[in-house]
């Protein structure tokens, strides 16, 4: 595949705002979202397929994805139908159920374009989270949603009085970032949706990264800076991670070493090599 960006932080932008896409081009994300699914109402899907359709033509300075309606609305033909022309290089695809979704969608396409899943907005996604490997090379990467599931059984709410998730969707999530890995692709975080909530919000994508997941999705300007810091390496980072490499290096074939009074061995070595391969990214 043509694309393999770090994927950080994923903005969502409203595709029927011309002028917030191009703003948010140089608001630091490592990619957009540009939304022709939950943001735009239905009287506005036409116009927005058309300002996303253009702005694609413009020259390219970051990746650009476009989250079209589910294969299964009546929408998704027309969106691909409109946007493909301009060669976006991804397409996010919701309410996805498994290696189905996966194949269904990449029949669709042609060219070098990566499909990223929404892969937790339905109950019958939940048992197909495991079914994504070795669908399609397209695959750039699982990530999840904690709004449209509980509204589709029913519940109340998918969180907590004090905001963390009830059991249903901490499971959601975990599988999500099984089924990630299980594919060898990366796992992206879902939203925080109090984009004032800056603390909260670094918090939360802390939590993501030492989870696992390798970036996150924002709906704001504002959290793209917080949600980049949250997912690159830090120095004391960096410098723990080299001093494991080269501790190994200078004693090939050993298994287990003793550094800084603790044991290292082959799972602190993989991990070591994980975060500085993110910190030369």
């Amino acid at each position: 595949m043509r694309l393999q960006p770090r994927l950080r932080s994923l903005l969502f932008v409203p595709g029927d705002r011309p002028e917030r896409m191009v703003k948010a081009l140089g608001l630091g994300a490592d990619a957009l979202i540009l939304d022709l699914e939950d943001s735009v109402a239905p009287a506005g899907k036409e116009a927005a397929r058309e300002h996303v359709s253009a702005f694609l033509a413009e020259p390219r300075t970051m990746p650009l994805f476009v989250r079209i309606n589910p294969l299964d609305s009546g929408l998704a033909d027309d969106d691909l139908a409109a946007v493909l022309s301009g060669a976006p290089d991804g397409i996010m695809l919701p309410k996805a159920e498994g290696a189905a979704s996966l194949a269904a969608l990449d029949a669709k396409l042609s060219g070098d374009i990566a499909i990223l899943p929404i892969a937790t907005e339905t109950p019958a996604a939940v048992f197909a989270l495991g079914s994504y490997g070795g669908v399609s090379p397209r695959l750039i990467g699982l990530t999840w949603g904690a709004e449209d599931l509980p509204a589709a059984i029913g519940a109340a709410t998918s969180r907590e009085a004090d905001g963390s998730y009830t059991a249903p969707y901490q499971l959601a999530r975990s599988l999500t970032l099984f089924g990630a890995h299980a594919a060898g692709v990366p796992a992206i975080e879902t939203v925080y949706p109090d984009f004032r909530d800056l603390d909260g919000l670094a918090a939360y994508a802390a939590r993501g990264r030492r989870d696992g997941f390798t970036g996150m999705m924002a709906i704001h300007p504002s959290q793209v800076a917080v949600i980049n810091a949250a997912f690159t390496p830090s120095l004391e980072e960096r410098a723990h991670a080299q001093k494991i490499v080269d501790l190994f290096a200078a004693n090939p074939g050993a298994g287990a070493l003793q550094m800084d009074g603790k044991m290292v061995d082959a799972p602190h070595l993989k991990a070591a090599k994980a975060v500085l391969a993110l910190a030369a990214d």
